[in-house]
C-alpha cells in the first residue's frame, strides 16, 4: 500500500490538465438529457456528473495517517474529475489528495458556481453524542486524547460542512457526518431536499435510525441513499461499521441498485416520498484483491 502519510497535495506531479474545465466555461445550451448521474465509491464517497458533463467527486477516503490500524484494505482509486470536495478533516472524508482534480474545495463554507452546477457549503458541526453506538467512540475519544469533539470549543476535525448540489432541477444534500440537531438558521438556509445522501449503517456509527427518520423528515426528502456503511471486501472489521440491510430493509418500497451507478431526473425524483434507494456492496472501480496487496487502480 502507497504510504501517503507525509506528503500532502502532489497536484504538480499529475500528467493531467484542467482543458475540460477549460471548455466548460463558456456557456452552452442546457442538454436534451438532464439526467445526473450518481456513483458510488465506497465510504462515504459519490461522484455526480451533471448534465454538461461537470464531474464532482465527494468525500474520497484515505486510510488514518497515523499509521497504526487501517479502515480500507487498499486505497482510494485513482480518479480523474473535474471538483474534489471534503465536508470535513478526517480520514474517511478527507482524500481529496487522492484525486486527480481541477478544483479542491476542502470544507466548502460558501457558494461556488460553474458550468450547470451551484455548491453550497453550509458551516455546521460533526456528531459528538455517540451514546447510541456500542462503542461510543466520541466518548472514548475524550476520554483518551486531549482532544474536544463537544461544540462550540470543538477541535477542527469536528466541524462539518454540509454539502448542498443543485443541478439539473435537482437539490443533493451530503450530509457528512454533521450533528442530527443543527440550528434551525441552518435548517433554513437547507431548504427542501429531492435527495440525501446520510450516514446510515447497521452500527448507527453516526446517526441513530430514530435520528436518521428527523432528519429525513426536517429535510422532506424524496430520496435518501445511505453512505458510511460495512462493505466487506472495501472496509476492515476495525472500522466497526456494519451493513445498512437493517434499516434499508425496514423501510417500505426501498431499493437496491444492481450497479455502482444510477441515473436521476428531477421528474422520477419528485415521484418517490421519503424512498430509500441504497448502493449496497456496488462501487464505482474495480476492487483490488487485498490478499495481492494491491494498491488502488
Amino acid at each position: 500500500m502507497t504510504d501517503r502519510r507525509g506528503e500532502g497535495l502532489w497536484a504538480w506531479r499529475q500528467a493531467q490538465n484542467h482543458n475540460h474545465m477549460m471548455a466548460l466555461q463558456t456557456p452552452a445550451a442546457a442538454p436534451a438529457d438532464c439526467a445526473v448521474e450518481l456513483a458510488y465509491f465506497g465510504g462515504s464517497a459519490f461522484r455526480i456528473t451533471s448534465p454538461a458533463g461537470l464531474t464532482i467527486m465527494i468525500d474520497p477516503w484515505r486510510n488514518p495517517p497515523w499509521g497504526n490500524w487501517d479502515w480500507y484494505l487498499y486505497d482510494f482509486p485513482k480518479v480523474n474529475v473535474d471538483i474534489g470536495i471534503s465536508t470535513h478533516a478526517h480520514f474517511d472524508h478527507d482524500g481529496l489528495h487522492a484525486l486527480s482534480a481541477s478544483v479542491l474545495l476542502d470544507r466548502l463554507i460558501g457558494t461556488y458556481e460553474f458550468a450547470d452546477v451551484r455548491i453550497t457549503g453550509l458551516a455546521d458541526k460533526h456528531v459528538s453524542d455517540s451514546s447510541h453506538n456500542v462503542y461510543d467512540w466520541a466518548d472514548k475519544t475524550r476520554r483518551l486524547t486531549n482532544m474536544e469533539t463537544r461544540p462550540p470549543n470543538n477541535w477542527r476535525s469536528f466541524d462539518n460542512c454540509l454539502i448542498l448540489v443543485e443541478v439539473a432541477g435537482l437539490r443533493i444534500l451530503h450530509w457528512g457526518d454533521n450533528r442530527p440537531d443543527p440550528p434551525q438558521e441552518i435548517w433554513d438556509c437547507i431548504g427542501e431536499i429531492d435527495v440525501a445522501l446520510l450516514p446510515i449503517d447497521g452500527s448507527q456509527h453516526v446517526l441513530s435510525y430514530p435520528q436518521v427518520e428527523e432528519v429525513a423528515q426536517r429535510l422532506g426528502a424524496k430520496l435518501i441513499v445511505p453512505h458510511h456503511y460495512y462493505v466487506w471486501d472495501v472496509l476492515t472489521r476495525a472500522s466497526t461499521l456494519l451493513p445498512p440491510d437493517e434499516w434499508v430493509n425496514g423501510r417500505p418500497g426501498s431499493t437496491w441498485t444492481s450497479g455502482s451507478s444510477v441515473l436521476l431526473n428531477k421528474d422520477l425524483v419528485a415521484s418517490y416520498h421519503s424512498k430509500a434507494l441504497c448502493f449496497g456492496e456496488h462501487v464505482a472501480f474495480e476492487k483490488p484483491d487485498p490478499r495481492l496487496g494491491q494498491a488502488g487502480a
